[in-house]
């Protein structure tokens, strides 16, 4: 019997009613025990009741798993009365498996218990924080500045303390905090801001951080810095021997490197993070921005196909390498203006990828062209592969990955016939997989595949996500 007109207008704002009530204990769960909660993988916070009902449709559109908003708000505020440790929760996956379980269970709480039962507090999940300093403060490092900013408030995980220029003072200061607050790509940066001059320091939402000159900063630990991780964004230094500098800074104890490295280990979050030794290691990079899109997709091909031979071209948008007018450049023909002109240029993203997955070595060839959007990156990978794939076959096979697995929080799944590169800013995926672009070959051994990614916000995370890891820091999760 078909609804009218009233009563789905009272169905309507009872879900609005909902919704406002599952916002109110994302923030609840969050401030008070350190507890995030995400929808199908999708974040939960600063979204408004619209989001929270669009996320409901996509759980059911494209997760292919229908809950309700009603369900999902019930086992929000019952997990406000359990005793949690910081943590993330699949708010979505926990509503899904309710509706849908084997045993009969009708009590929330009794369901929660025996399935996140292994979240509660105790002592050996409390959680545990590391001091992070920047190098550098160009595009990466302000980045990376937002978000562990932005992340204080779910449990310090990463605590920004410091940042090292190569020089600074009180003009040098107000003109960085100015880049920090307005980005011309990302958007102003909500936040409380205070600067102190004297002793070159803001305070920002109510966490200090100091900047200090790199030819005089020396001592780290007298300014309350314990061994903390640097995170050089600078790309000047990317050997082994130059980055180990940073070690002899005391309060200084492990370094990541934001661009490929040479002679340490090159990671990708998600692909290949197992083949570090937390403890041992000192020093490691985080590849590159390109490395980081395609090796996910790279590695969920190879795992279920045998790739005999690829090609990966890279629409990249500029940087700061290039010129904005016509000049000299040491290298071919970067040395064009760069918002008028498409530049064909080298990347070693194919021998890189091989660093993080070995068993692709000498079968990838790459090339990059340089184009006039100032963020927002697109790769192709062409691969030849052993057995036939249709379409629906491998998209299917990304699509899952990006549902579940250890690839769930870099390869996000994209079914939007109208995206274009402007969409994807603000990603916090590694790789947009747009599916909507996938070519097979008549024979089945040819596809062509497009992967998006925002090569700098979307990197930003992959370098977060590694930092954590490498400072044993994660929270427990359920996702």
């Amino acid at each position: 019997m078909k609804k009218n007109y009233s009563e789905k207008l009272e169905e309507f704002i009872s879900a609005k009613k909902a919704a406002t009530d599952l916002i109110s204990s994302v923030s609840n769960l969050l401030y008070n025990k350190g507890v995030e909660l995400v929808l199908f993988r999708r974040h939960l916070i600063d979204k408004n009741i619209s989001d929270i009902l669009r996320l409901h449709q996509y759980a059911t559109d494209f997760v292919k798993k229908p809950i309700n908003v009603f369900e999902t708000s019930k086992l929000a505020k019952n997990l406000i009365k359990m005793d949690l440790a910081p943590s993330k929760i699949d708010i979505g996956k926990l509503t899904y498996e309710f509706l849908h379980k084997e045993n009969i269970i009708d009590d929330q709480i009794e369901f929660l218990n025996e399935r996140i039962g292994f979240l509660k507090n105790s002592d050996d999940k409390k959680q545990n924080s590391k001091d992070v300093v920047l190098f550098g403060f160009g595009r990466i490092g302000r980045l990376c500045a937002r978000e562990l900013i932005k992340q204080a408030g779910k449990g310090q995980q990463l605590r920004l303390k410091g940042v090292i220029l190569r020089k600074i003072n009180k003009d040098e200061l107000q003109k960085r905090c100015a880049l920090l607050i307005q980005d011309s790509v990302h958007g102003s940066f909500s936040s409380s801001l205070e600067l102190d001059y004297d002793d070159l320091s803001i305070l920002i939402n109510g966490q200090k951080i100091k900047f200090f000159d790199s030819d005089s900063m020396k001592n780290l630990s007298d300014y309350g810095i314990n061994d903390a991780l640097l995170i050089d964004n600078t790309g000047v230094y990317k050997d082994y021997k130059s980055l180990e500098r940073h070690l002899k800074l005391k309060g200084i104890s492990k370094v990541l490197l934001t661009a490929p490295g040479q002679n340490m280990p090159n990671v990708v979050y998600g692909v290949n993070h197992n083949i570090i030794s937390i403890n041992d290691d000192k020093i490691l990079s985080a590849a590159s921005c390109t490395t980081n899109a395609i090796a996910p997709i790279l590695k969920v091909i190879s795992e279920d196909n045998s790739i005999i031979k690829g090609h990966i071209e890279t629409i990249h948008a500029y940087t700061n390498d290039q010129n904005l007018l016509d000049n000299m450049h040491s290298k071919n023909r970067r040395g064009r203006s760069a918002p008028i002109n498409m530049v064909i240029t080298s990347t070693g993203a194919g021998k890189a990828v091989t660093k993080v997955i070995p068993s692709l070595k000498n079968k990838l060839t790459a090339n990059a062209i340089r184009v006039p959007t100032p963020n927002g990156s697109l790769a192709i990978i062409n691969l030849d592969l052993k057995n036939k794939y249709s379409v629906h076959e491998v998209n299917e096979l990304i699509r899952n990955a990006a549902l579940e697995g250890s690839l769930v929080n870099q390869i996000k799944y994209s079914m939007d016939k109208e995206l274009v590169s402007s969409d994807i800013i603000g990603s916090p995926r590694a790789s947009i997989f747009d599916s909507q672009a996938t070519i097979s070959s008549n024979d089945g051994n040819n596809i062509l595949l497009y992967v998006w990614y925002d090569n700098e916000f979307g990197y930003t995370k992959q370098v977060i996500r590694l930092a954590k890891y490498i400072s044993k820091v994660r929270r427990l999760h359920y996702y």
